[in-house]
């Protein structure tokens, strides 16, 4: 399977080195949605630390800056849409967690789109066997892009 690009919207609100490129970034949305959302529109949302903590407090009523945060497009009932919804990382945030966790920059980037969009598909790590679950796939989609597990 692979999405249209126009059909994976990229946004940069921010401008720093280290941000992967829009293929780069779509590349990443396609292996998240393979075999699991034959079809999908979304965007991806490269943001500061301000944008991404006043998203993080109006929706999820949390202080500070975070890494990524996903929105899932809800739908009117009876009304099909291919839209999923909308990922918005902080490269700010992913920078130094980069650093910190000692990862490459760009795999810590492909974990984070491929968090979202699995947020997106209804994934979640609430629960301990959800969120190994999650991890599970997490992990094995990354391996197959080339990248290291992320929780190890």
């Amino acid at each position: 399977m692979s999405v249209p690009d126009e059909r994976i919207e990229v946004q940069y609100a921010v401008a720093t080195g280290g941000i992967p490129g829009a293929e780069t970034l779509r590349l990443w949305v396609e292996r998240a949605l393979q075999g699991r959302q034959p079809a999908a529109e979304l965007a991806v949302r490269i943001v500061d630390e301000a944008e991404i903590t006043a998203l993080n407090r109006r929706y999820r009523h949390k202080d500070g800056a975070t890494n990524v945060l996903s929105f899932p497009f809800d739908s009117m009932p009876g009304v099909d849409t291919e839209q999923l919804g909308d990922i918005v990382i902080c490269a700010p945030v992913v920078a130094a967690e980069a650093v910190i966790q000692g990862k490459v920059l760009d795999a810590h980037w492909a974990h984070m789109v491929i968090h979202g969009v699995l947020h997106l598909l209804g994934y979640d790590h609430h629960a301990e066997t959800d969120a190994q679950e999650m991890e599970d796939l997490e992990t094995r989609l990354l391996a197959e892009l080339g990248f290291p597990a992320p929780y190890s």
